[in-house]
C-alpha cells in the first residue's frame, strides 16, 4: 500500500530541523506493510494542508495519507479543519480510538483534535505531533487499518 506522510509544523517547515514525529510516523506505516510513497513537511497553513492532502489522495493515488501535528487547540492547529474540507466521509472511531489510547498516557488526551476520513480510495488519519504519542496511539488502530484500507479499495475481506 502506498504512503504519504504529512508533518504540519511552522517551526520545522522554516528551519528544516530533525523531524522525529515524520520518522515515528514512517516507522509506523511500514510496520503496516506501508510503502512511502512521499513525505513533506508543510507550515499550519489550512489552504497549504488540503492542497497536499488533495494531491497525495488525487494525483499519487495513496491509500492512506497520515499527518502529525496541528490537531490541538491552539490557533495555529488547523489540521482537522483542512482534513474536514478534503474528506468525503468521516470514520469516527479511529480517532476515538486513539484520544482513548492517549487517555493513560496524559491528562491532557481530551484536547486532541485529531479525525480520519475517506477521500475517494484514500484513508486519511491526523496523528498527534508526539512521537511518543504517535506510538501509542498507532497501537491502537493499527490492527484495524489493513481490514478499513481494503474495504475502502473494494477488496474482498473476511469478515
Amino acid at each position: 500500500m502506498r504512503v504519504a506522510i504529512l508533518t504540519v509544523s511552522t517551526s520545522r517547515a522554516a528551519s528544516g530541523a530533525d523531524d522525529a514525529s515524520g520518522d515515528r510516523l514512517e516507522q509506523f506505516a511500514r510496520e503496516i506493510g506501508g510503502e512511502i510513497a512521499a513525505r513533506e513537511i508543510v507550515p499550519d497553513d489550512r489552504p497549504l494542508i488540503e492542497e497536499r492532502l488533495r494531491h497525495f489522495s488525487d494525483v499519487d493515488r495513496c491509500a492512506l495519507v497520515l499527518t502529525t501535528g496541528g490537531t490541538g487547540v491552539a490557533a495555529r492547529d488547523e489540521t482537522p479543519e483542512a482534513t474536514r474540507a478534503v474528506i468525503e466521509r468521516e470514520v469516527p472511531g479511529i480517532a476515538e480510538a486513539m484520544r482513548e489510547a492517549s487517555r493513560p498516557h496524559t491528562r491532557h488526551w481530551m484536547l486532541s483534535r485529531g479525525l480520519a476520513g475517506i477521500r475517494g480510495a484514500t484513508l486519511i488519519v491526523n496523528f498527534p505531533g508526539n512521537p511518543r504519542s504517535i506510538a501509542e496511539t498507532g497501537a491502537a488502530i493499527a490492527d484495524a487499518l489493513p481490514h478499513a484500507l481494503a474495504l475502502i479499495a473494494g477488496q474482498p475481506t473476511e469478515h
